[in-house]
């Protein structure tokens, strides 16, 4: 395993170059990696899946960025993408922790929100200034959708959640930080 820290995205060649077909297959493949504490999404659909080069034949390097610097998944992830590609073939695989530009929940894919609330996660709201302003800082309970809801905990099973209980139904869930 060859592990690194990054701390660009790159230079601006890099950041211009369309992926290749090869790239492409191999970002799909490590993007389907499960996140080892939130298995129902996928480091692509979490965001955190930065990019995918093939810098010479046989080899592959992987950027990851973490939800955030200290989070102890990052090596359980470097593993498991090293592991997909090794399957498919690709005998040097390098991945490369890269810490700038900061991973941010907004990253986090629409399809990766619904999976989220799906599984009892209420998804982080997002920041972006793109779109509507929410009118409400409340958070959605996701098992019956009440905005009535309570902070029992700022600290739930990992770092990166909080715990809250609806006020509604009276279920406790996880809700994902807004970073």
């Amino acid at each position: 395993m060859v592990t690194g820290t990054r701390s660009s995205a790159g230079t601006a060649a890099e950041a211009v170059a369309e992926p290749t077909a090869l790239e492409s297959e191999l970002r799909a493949l490590a993007g389907s990696v499960p996140d080892p504490e939130l298995p129902v999404v996928t480091l692509e659909e979490l965001g955190v899946l930065r990019a995918v080069h093939v810098p010479g034949p046989g080899r592959v390097e992987v950027e990851l960025t973490p939800t955030y610097t200290g989070c102890p998944a990052i090596e359980t992830m470097s593993a498991d993408i090293e592991r997909v590609l090794h399957e498919r073939g690709i005998p040097d695989v390098s991945v490369v922790t890269v810490l700038s530009p900061a991973w941010s929940t907004d990253d986090i894919s629409a399809e990766g929100r619904r999976k989220l609330a799906e599984f009892g996660i209420a998804p982080p709201r997002p920041h972006s200034t793109d779109g509507p302003v929410p009118l409400s800082l409340s958070i959605r309970c996701p098992h019956c959708g009440s905005t009535d809801t309570e902070l029992l905990s700022r600290f739930s099973s990992t770092a990166c959640k909080a715990l809250r209980r609806c006020s509604s139904c009276r279920e406790p869930f996880d809700h994902f930080k807004e970073l």
